[in-house]
């Protein structure tokens, strides 16, 4: 079986590579880890692109710029799989509230992964628009937990 530390590991290899995907199983303990790289997505939007003429050209429209929304918010992802914390401690105030200024290194939760706590930076410069999950909230790797209009 895996250690905490060999799995965070895995995490950041593949989280700085080209790999799609991990996959550890030993006996009744499985690991599965998704690349959410940004060359990947890439790729993604490209072929959903590729797509999307065809379906409008048959509607007759023609604008595909996107809604002006969607091109000024950045998603906050969950980099790993964990239990979200909006504050350090049930006594603390939450890290950031809908409306705070933030900075790429500001921290805006923290994450726990066995027994292990990870603050997550909002690794973009702006305005907290929307908090997408709950205080105590089970959360995924690539799961959006906010929404930060970039400044």
């Amino acid at each position: 079986m895996l250690s905490s530390k060999e799995i965070i590991e895995i995490i950041k290899y593949v989280d700085g590579s080209t790999v799609d995907e991990v996959h550890y199983e030993h006996d009744s303990f499985v690991v599965k880890v998704k690349n959410q790289n940004p060359e990947s997505e890439k790729s993604e939007q490209q072929e959903a692109k590729a797509q999307v003429p065809t379906a409008v050209a048959e509607r007759g429209q023609e604008d595909l710029t996107p809604e002006p929304e969607e091109r000024e918010t950045h998603t906050v992802k969950a980099p790993m799989v964990g239990m979200f914390y909006s504050s350090p401690s049930p006594d603390d105030p939450a890290f950031i509230q809908v409306g705070d200024k933030v900075e790429e290194e500001t921290v805006v939760c923290c994450l726990e992964a066995m027994k292990m706590f990870n603050d997550v930076p909002a690794d973009v410069k702006g305005e907290i628009t929307e908090i997408l999950v709950e205080n105590g909230d089970l959360v995924e790797f690539g799961q959006p937990l906010f929404t930060v209009k970039p400044a």
